[in-house]
């Protein structure tokens, strides 16, 4: 939906201040420099040709084999180089924090005004075995594997106000909207140099509406996505600027894209889209919405810890509502929606007690 904050996108990620992790790798050697590898080459031809010599002197016949052996040894060694696993973290059980931000955003899906909204809220990030609540948001960890994961995930979307909007005028306000449900992920491609992959990830999660008084079920929404992700993007954007990147922490920045179609019950149609009697009026008659298809949403997010503590978030989102099932809907004004979201979090709190992160930095 236009305004639902993902898993990791936008303002909603607690931060991640510990996620450092340059030093280690880099002594490590995260992949040969072209000038290192070009002397193990020539090193390796001038062994070569000595070995050459002694074996043609000695007449042996073997040679042609222990020939072949070191050089199969020398080719190889740049590549396995490269295959490095980024080191275990020392990061806190707990911490606590101040976090907020805002954008510029849809009233709701398909609408054709956008407000500006914010928040402000304290965080806690809790890295358990089972429960996680951090950058990726509050996630059950159900199940973990190299391709294939399950997660119980949360969402939710800001309120709109009717005053506000002119097609809904009259019509009730859209409350605070929660999201929970499990989502499937299946890991597509990986790349075994750097920590980067691709993603089909399921999301199927119940949808509630709440004033703060109440709340009300307002059906299911199932957005399948596929998606990209960099856990060390900064490495690659600011790469030669050394200076930059070093100062601010910039190797530990984290990209995500995706894009995929939307889902929805009836009920969750009905919340956006119908128009009841009593609501009619010249220009909006009464509507009755329907399940199906809401619409494609285009989507990337970025974080960069700034400082072992304080950490930027920015988003955007584009989407798409051309065919869905209530375009002809009179609360359906517009089909295409944008979003752009800034945020921060910053940490004031890291428990002694500490969780060895796997060298997983997806995990």
């Amino acid at each position: 939906m236009a305004q639902h904050a993902r898993d990791g996108d936008g303002a909603r990620g607690a931060g991640d201040p510990a996620g450092r992790r340059g030093g280690a790798a880099d002594a490590g050697g995260r992949g040969l420099g072209a000038a290192r590898r070009g002397r193990i080459h020539k090193r390796g031809h001038a062994l070569l040709g000595r070995h050459a010599a002694a074996e043609r002197a000695a007449g042996g016949g073997a040679g042609g084999v222990r020939r072949a052996l070191l050089l199969a040894l020398l080719l190889a060694a740049p590549a396995a180089a490269q295959e490095v696993r980024l080191p275990a973290l020392e990061l806190p059980v707990l911490e606590a924090g101040i976090g907020g931000g805002g954008g510029w955003l849809p009233d709701y899906p398909a609408a054709e005004q956008n407000h500006v909204r914010g928040i402000g809220t304290p965080f806690v990030i809790y890295r358990g075995e089972l429960l996680r609540a951090d950058d990726q948001g509050l996630r059950g960890r159900l199940m973990r594997g190299d391709r294939l994961g399950l997660d119980l995930s949360f969402s939710g979307a800001f309120p709109a106000s009717s005053r506000n909007n002119r097609a809904r005028e009259g019509m009730p306000d859209l409350d605070w909207q929660g999201e929970v449900g499990p989502a499937l992920r299946l890991t597509l491609w990986r790349d075994k140099a750097h920590p980067r992959r691709v993603n089909i990830e399921l999301p199927v999660r119940a949808v509630f509406s709440s004033d703060l008084s109440s709340t009300h079920y307002r059906g299911v929404v199932v957005s399948p996505e596929l998606a990209f992700e960099d856990r060390d993007a900064g490495r690659r954007i600011f790469g030669n600027l050394p200076f930059l990147r070093e100062a601010m922490g910039l190797r530990a920045a984290r990209f995500r894209a995706g894009v995929g179609p939307i889902f929805a019950t009836e009920r969750l149609h009905d919340l956006y889209y119908e128009v009841e009697p009593q609501y009619a009026r010249p220009g909006r008659p009464a509507y009755r919405a329907r399940a199906g298809y809401l619409g494609t949403r285009l989507q990337f997010s970025i974080r960069v810890p700034l400082t072992p503590a304080l950490s930027f978030i920015g988003g955007g989102r584009v989407e798409n509502f051309a065919g869905a099932a209530n375009a002809d809907s009179p609360l359906h004004r517009r089909d295409w929606n944008t979003t752009v979201a800034v945020g921060f979090a910053w940490s004031l709190y890291r428990s002694a007690a500490t969780v060895a992160s796997s060298a997983d930095p997806f995990d």
